[in-house]
This record gives structure tokens, C-alpha cells and sequence, in this order.
């Protein structure tokens, strides 16, 4: 069966990792993406290493499946390629700067006189309006202005960036969303639309609970490990040979772990009475708690937890996790043909369909790679037509 985005196109002018990983997932859900490159080198995300037989891995995890077109955009022949490509796609994702694309000569005033029904998303720093609006942005500085490293990391210690890219795949994610939103408000204006996805928006509504606490109570939220702020025990714990992840949202759960764990004395302990009170005494609780996980291994406390219904888990490193059985049988390691270099291992797609299910099976485009697939088959350009654009360095 074909994905649920079977017969959507896409023109992408996404590069780095907020745009092409936006366009990736649409083409995981079935859409058909034309990434539009610099001829030459193309995305500067193909020169990140770690690489494998000369293909950047990180260029490989959020580009697949896509198809990749070369176009210098200053040549006037390109950019009327380009306006020729607009009438046959649903959607536009870039990520560039505010006002890169209409000193291009692509701003959406301008595309969608070629076709109005046309879905235009731009993902950038901190949106096409606002004081920061031409302030460059990466991942860092969004997770930095956006409030999310102040909350990450451990009490009385710098702030720390969260393990993976948050703040471009934070905007990716909400970008997918509103894309999809547009798509089916278009089926029933018939009209397109201009999505505007921040980047520090976005780090803004995920640090939703640490925003309305500070509503709530005027105290501005603090980095706190791995612990939740209203409740505990809800964190990573020591065992004797790693870490485990362990929850009692229910005070019975609580109860039920002091006592397979031996310590009935803690129940009758007034000070850990409750989420309220243990929170309040933390920094005598903690402790207890660091010696106590500490006396057995992680296997040894999921075997004796998990049977009584107590919320826990491993904490994982990446190996274990890529190697996981459930993983595994959940698919969210896929292989994708490149046609060089032959097979190669991505992280599959969390999205399950029942009838339309998503397809992860080519890996990343060469640069170029379906430049004269797309001229001659989309624009109905002759291949000696594209020859002479590719010698005059056009494509």
C-alpha cells in the first residue's frame, strides 16, 4: 500500500537539520520531496562526518528517500526551472533567514502567483516578524533562548544542552504539523498558505510546564537532574552496575516499593509521607534512595519492580537501544538501499499506519542525482536542452 502522502509533492530548499528533517518525515509518510541543492558541493550537510564509504551519515539520517536537483538559483534559466517546478507541487519548505528567499526571488508573494494553492513553510530562528527575526540561529541558540538548557542539567551546575537537537527538530516537528493542518484546510478553501515556524517558539511551547509553574508561583524554574518537579520518586537512580528509571506516581506504588525493597521503615518516616513531603525533604531523601538502588543491579530491581506493576526502566545507551528486541520488532531500525554503496542502517519512523503504512527503503540522493529525471520528466525538457545547462554550469 501506498504512504498516506502518496501523490503530495514537495519542493525543499531545506538544508542543515530544521528543513530536510521536516521534509524527510513527509517523505516517510509517502510524499514525493525534491530537494533543490547548489550544483557542486550541494547541502553543506553532506561535508559532516562521521562518514561511510564517503557518505556523510548525518547527511544520510535526515535526507532519505528524497530526491536531489541541482540548480544554481542566480541563473535566470534556474529560476524559471524553479517557478515551472512551483506549478506542480503542493508544498515549499525552506529554512533559510528571513528574506534570503525574496532577495532569491522565491518569497511566497512571489510563488504563489505561479500557483495560490501552494503550502509555503518557512522554519527559521526566531520567525518572519519580531525584534530577532534577523538573527542567525542554530540549535543551540534556541535551546538557550528558548529556556530549555536553564531547566536542563543538574542543581548548581552550568546549564547543559540537551543530547540531541531539540531546537531544529523541535521547529521540524511543529512544521510537519501545521504543513499537514494547511493541507487539509486546503481541500476545503481550495486556497494555499504561508506556515511560520520559529525556532524559539518552538523551544517556548515545550518548556510549557516550566512556563506555567513560573505563572503559578513567580519562582522561575531551576535545572533539576533527572527529576520531576512535582513528584518523586520520578528520576534516574544509581544501581550497582548502571542507572534505572524509577516511578511511584501512586502512593501505593511507593508503599509497595519500600517494601519489596526491604524498607518498611521509610513508611512510617514522616517526612516521606507524600510527593509533597519528599520533595520538600529531598536532600535527605535522595541520599537513602542513591544507597538503597545502589545494592542491587539494574536487572535485579526491574525483576523484582516490574512483576508488582511499579513503573521502571533501564536507562539505555544507544547501542543497547539499536539493538533492543522491541525496538527491533517495532521496525525503528530500517535499511535503506544506496545505490553506490548498497545497504545502510537509519532509525526507522515512530508513525504506524494500519492501511498506509510508511516506507523507509532509499537512502540519500547523490548530489544532483535526479537532476535530468526531473527536468526532462517534470518540465518536459529535452536531455539535450539540460546538457547544454549542466556545461554552462546552470545545473
Amino acid at each position: 500500500m501506498p504512504g498516506p502522502l502518496e501523490g503530495v509533492k514537495v519542493l525543499s530548499f531545506a538544508l542543515h537539520l530544521a528543513g530536510p528533517f521536516c521534509t524527510m518525515l513527509l517523505c516517510d509518510l509517502g510524499a514525493e520531496v525534491i530537494k533543490i541543492e547548489p550544483p557542486g558541493k550541494g547541502d553543506p550537510a553532506r561535508r559532516n562526518f562521521p562518514f561511510i564509504d564517503g557518505i556523510s551519515s548525518y547527511f544520510l539520517s535526515i535526507n532519505r528517500g528524497q530526491k536531489s536537483i541541482t540548480l544554481n538559483l542566480r541563473d535566470e534559466r534556474a529560476r524559471k526551472a524553479v517557478f515551472e517546478l512551483v506549478k506542480k507541487v503542493d508544498i515549499l519548505v525552506e529554512n533559510f533567514r528571513p528574506g534570503v528567499m525574496e532577495r532569491l526571488g522565491f518569497s511566497y508573494e512571489e510563488v504563489r502567483k505561479h500557483n495560490p494553492k501552494i503550502i509555503y513553510a518557512s522554519i527559521s530562528g526566531f520567525g518572519q516578524k519580531g525584534p530577532y527575526k534577523s538573527k542567525p540561529a542554530f540549535d543551540m541558540i534556541a535551546q538557550g533562548m528558548g529556556g530549555t538548557t536553564s531547566i536542563t542539567g543538574e542543581p548548581g551546575r552550568p546549564p547543559v544542552r540537551v543530547g540531541f537537537s531539540i531546537g531544529d527538530i523541535g521547529a521540524s516537528l511543529f512544521a510537519a504539523l501545521a504543513i499537514l493542518a494547511a493541507l487539509h484546510e486546503r481541500e476545503k478553501s481550495g486556497r494555499g498558505q504561508w506556515i511560520d515556524v520559529a525556532m524559539m517558539d518552538s523551544q517556548v511551547a515545550l518548556c510549557e510546564n516550566a512556563c506555567v509553574r513560573y505563572f503559578a508561583t513567580g519562582e522561575i524554574p531551576q535545572p533539576l537532574g533527572s527529576r520531576h518537579p512535582l513528584m518523586t520518586p520520578f528520576q534516574i537512580f544509581p544501581t550497582k552496575d548502571g542507572y534505572i528509571v524509577l516511578i511511584t506516581v501512586p502512593e501505593e506504588d511507593w508503599q509497595k516499593f519500600c517494601r519489596l525493597a526491604g524498607r518498611e521503615d521509610l513508611l512510617s518516616d514522616g517526612r516521606f509521607q507524600s510527593h509533597t513531603d519528599r520533595i520538600k525533604n529531598y536532600q535527605a531523601f535522595e541520599p537513602i534512595m542513591n544507597e538503597l538502588t545502589k545494592t542491587k543491579t539494574t536487572a535485579e530491581w526491574l525483576a523484582l519492580l516490574e512483576p508488582a506493576g511499579i513503573m521502571c526502566g533501564p536507562v539505555n545507551n544507544i547501542a543497547q537501544v539499536v539493538n533492543d528486541p522491541h525496538i527491533l520488532a517495532r521496525e525503528m531500525i530500517a535499511e535503506v538501499e544506496h545505490p553506490r554503496v548498497g545497504k545502510l542502517r537509519v532509525t526507522g519512523t515512530p508513525m504506524k499506519f494500519s492501511r498506509t503504512p510508511c516506507k523507509i527503503e532509499k537512502a540519500c540522493p547523490d548530489v544532483g542525482e535526479h537532476t535530468m529525471e526531473i527536468l526532462s520528466g517534470m518540465l518536459g525538457m529535452s536531455r539535450e536542452e539540460a546538457e547544454n545547462l549542466r556545461k554552462e554550469e546552470t545545473i
